[in-house]
């Protein structure tokens, strides 16, 4: 057994103080990884089938007897959604954009438990940016190379597109903000959203306008925390 609590990194950022922090379970007999961002929560080791059900459900909506996708994730986390993305062996490339240069830090300098399985994939490079500006700038979201097209774009930052980290985000889940992130889409391409609410109507709507089909599907997970279930939503939407 590990110690029962550590904070294993504390730094400022434009964002707020962020911390990495890791405690020992009893209930799940392991340790886990939390990130906080001041005092609210933003992931934990111990919840991640909405983290993976979106990398999973997104790909699922390329041809299954395609190959060599390049992908694109908005927003790092524990790694849980880069990791189910490097899963699919159709996944050419990977570029998983982050604002926060601390938390690419944590696992470049292996500090989360999976940072040394992602930095050690040659498919796989994360890139510090502003996914919120390259999605709004026109120039792509691949910082290191304007331009760039994806069959697939994994978002996952905000609580929902309707609870946002900062204002500035919720442009991006307007219909002229979705119009733009299409247009980095390889035809034929996903955007796979999660979010941490029910299903929003207005949202996948949206969505529709936008894409040739959408829709939202709801992920229940066990919580150990609470009893019982929890869920998330994973929107998914195709390009013509």
């Amino acid at each position: 057994m590990s110690r029962r609590f550590e904070e294993i990194d504390w730094q400022p950022t434009p964002m707020g103080e962020i911390s990495l922090r890791r405690r020992w379970d009893p209930a799940a007999g392991e340790d886990v990884h939390e990130v906080k961002l001041g005092d609210e929560f933003l992931m934990s080791s111990l919840f991640t089938a909405g983290e993976i059900a979106l990398a999973r459900l997104g790909l699922a909506e390329l041809p299954q007897d395609g190959g060599d996708f390049d992908v694109v994730v908005g927003g790092l986390g524990l790694g849980y959604t880069a990791r189910a993305a490097l899963d699919d062996p159709r996944v050419r490339s990977l570029v998983v954009v982050d604002t926060l240069a601390e938390v690419i830090g944590w696992h470049e300098r292996h500090l989360v438990p999976l940072g040394a399985e992602l930095t050690g994939d040659p498919r796989c490079r994360l890139a510090h940016g502003d996914f919120f500006a390259l999605a709004a700038g026109g120039d792509g979201l691949d910082p290191a190379e304007p331009g760039r097209r994806f069959h697939a774009v994994l978002l996952d930052v905000d609580h929902s597109p309707a609870h946002v980290l900062h204002p500035r985000h919720a442009a991006l889940y307007r219909p002229d903000g979705l119009r733009r992130l299409a247009a980095a889409l390889h035809p034929g391409g996903v955007f796979a959203l999660w979010s941490n609410e029910p299903p929003d109507d207005a949202f996948t709507a949206a969505l529709s306008g936008v894409f040739v089909r959408a829709r939202a599907e709801v992920v229940t997970f066990d919580n150990p925390l609470r009893g019982g279930t929890s869920t998330n939503t994973v929107y998914v939407a195709a390009a013509a």
